[in-house]
């Protein structure tokens, strides 16, 4: 993988309020991560900063936040056209913003939105950008997609594809920078050198459940077709039984996961296969004998 920019703009000077993103050169796409509260502060009328014409084009929005039970993450993946109105995606936003019946509508506490410098993107444009970043979203599992369809992605023709494929790309990465793993699988294959997967090797748990675990960037992950105790004990921790809710809809009949799920530890990751208090660098050992501790 090959070093990169991202020019990341405080426009208000602090890291929790309004954030632009552009990579210069490579990239004609534009980033903003917006708080809920900040939204009139992208008016027309009371914003002096390039974000206000930038919001009336056309472009993809994320309404992001946390599940009130579970704390999950949350998403909803809009679109939005420049109407002839000459309002884009900050007037559909705040259509949000007042619909109380929406069922995420508590839930979201800022947006990204994705558009162009010199708005660009067409109505099958977004429409084919709404539809790879929600099938992305739910395939990689990391946040509770609110969509009740997949959107349609349009009828895109080949010579397109590839430029908005270079849009996802980066989109991807700034969405990633700003803080929400939302599109990167838990278990992301890279190309891994020989001693790079020496150090980090699978484990098997050692107790009653036939089940694998890998260390990754955030925390520890539990592999996909692992069993896990159908069951939850007594000393289970609050953490095991909120994970348990998360993950709930990829684990089966049989009590095997459908898709990795990521915990924060390998302890995280052992309570959540035994239902109950577990230690890491007791329950995970490769097939030499090595715990977590060991790496």
């Amino acid at each position: 993988m090959e070093p990169e920019t991202i020019t990341m703009f405080l426009m208000d000077g602090e890291p929790t309020k309004r954030i632009k993103c552009t990579v210069d050169n490579i990239w004609n796409g534009v980033v903003y991560k917006i708080p809920r509260t900040m939204l009139g502060d992208c008016k027309e009328d009371t914003c002096t900063w390039e974000i206000a014409r930038h919001l009336k084009q056309s472009g993809i929005y994320f309404l992001l936040g946390k599940d009130a039970d579970t704390e999950q993450g949350t998403i909803y993946i809009g679109q939005a056209i420049c109407r002839k109105n000459g309002e884009g995606l900050l007037g559909r936003i705040l259509e949000h913003y007042r619909n109380e019946k929406e069922r995420y509508f508590g839930d979201w506490t800022e947006v990204i939105c994705l558009t162009t410098r010199e708005n660009t993107l067409g109505a099958t444009d977004i429409s084919y950008l709404e539809s790879e970043f929600t099938k992305s979203a739910r395939n990689a599992n990391r946040y509770k997609v609110w969509n009740g369809n997949d959107p349609n992605p349009g009828n895109v023709i080949e010579e397109k594809i590839g430029g908005l494929s270079h849009y996802i790309k980066y989109a991807k990465k700034i969405v990633g920078v700003l803080g929400h793993s939302i599109f990167a699988s838990v278990t992301e294959e890279v190309e891994e050198s020989a001693k790079q997967k020496e150090n980090n090797p699978t484990f098997e748990f050692k107790g009653s459940w036939k089940a694998r675990g890998r260390r990754t960037d955030e925390g520890f992950a539990v592999l996909a077709g692992s069993e896990i105790n159908p069951k939850l004990a007594k000393s289970a921790s609050g953490a095991v039984v909120k994970a348990r809710k998360i993950y709930a809809d990829i684990i089966d009949e049989q009590y095997r996961l459908t898709v990795d799920a990521l915990l924060s530890s390998p302890s995280a990751a052992a309570g959540f296969v035994g239902g109950c208090s577990l230690s890491g660098n007791l329950s995970w050992a490769t097939k030499d004998g090595k715990t977590p501790r060991d790496f």
